[in-house]
């Protein structure tokens, strides 16, 4: 049986810039693995390696076991790839529906399939109260949500969170966290890059710490918490982590 998505040796570069460096990973069905780590570690790039954001200099990438390393990242989505960007941008002019019926043509041609398919993910994500109003009216934590209504109406296998907690008051985070809890219990594999340790420890399986583009700690979020490298890296600087 394989894994839901599996990385192995990716090399992402740019220039003399090695952003990503041999980064090998395994996620499961019903899996939420974690990947954190300080400024410029190359999360995100990894991301955008792994959804074909990013070019690679080197790497497989296997969704299911099918090879997917050479597919753009439109035939990656509608293969069972999803994700959200750690900067949400909805087109403002149209109303949060209209924004979910965009992705969901992916997979449905006709206007009602697409629909019903934007209305599942609106109602799945919590925001279908709110599916006729301009999305520029939306607060943060709701245009949080309307991202992962975005990437859920594509029906994903693998889905990709980027910072999706990021900035969310303490009532909003815990209704973040226990919703994508929820996630998994239809098998959806969950890949996160997340910098509130809270969403980290409570939901993640696995977890895997890069800096400068290396692994420097995996495991358990309770391994990678006590492990003196990951604190000096990361845990233990006092500096607001930024974006990658």
């Amino acid at each position: 049986m394989h894994a839901a998505l599996e990385a192995e040796g990716i090399v992402v570069q740019f220039g003399g810039l090695v952003a990503v460096n041999d980064i090998t990973l395994s996620l499961d069905e019903g899996e939420i693995f974690g990947l954190i780590g300080p400024n410029g570690a190359g999360k995100t790039t990894l991301f955008n390696a792994l959804t074909g954001y990013a070019p690679m200099r080197r790497g497989k990438v296997s969704l299911f076991g099918e090879d997917i390393t050479q597919l753009p990242a439109f035939v990656r989505a509608r293969l069972g790839i999803g994700r959200t960007f750690q900067i949400e941008r909805p087109f403002e002019e149209l109303t949060v529906l209209e924004n979910v019926l965009i992705p969901a043509f992916l997979h449905r041609a006709r206007r009602s399939d697409a629909e019903r398919v934007a209305w599942d993910a609106l109602e799945q994500a919590g925001i279908a109260d709110r599916a006729h109003q301009p999305s520029a009216d939306l607060n943060l934590a709701r245009r949080r949500r309307l991202e992962l209504a975005k990437a859920l109406s594509l029906k994903p296998k693998v889905l990709f969170l980027d910072e999706l907690m990021a900035g969310l008051n303490p009532p909003a985070l815990a209704e973040m966290i226990g919703f994508v809890r929820t996630l998994t219990k239809s098998g959806l594999a969950v890949l996160m890059v997340e910098h509130i340790m809270k969403a980290v420890v409570e939901l993640c399986d696995h977890v895997m710490v890069l800096a400068s583009g290396e692994r420097i700690a995996e495991g358990s979020p309770e391994q990678v918490t006590n492990d003196p490298k990951v604190i000096e890296a990361y845990l233990g600087d006092s500096d607001e982590p930024g974006d990658r």
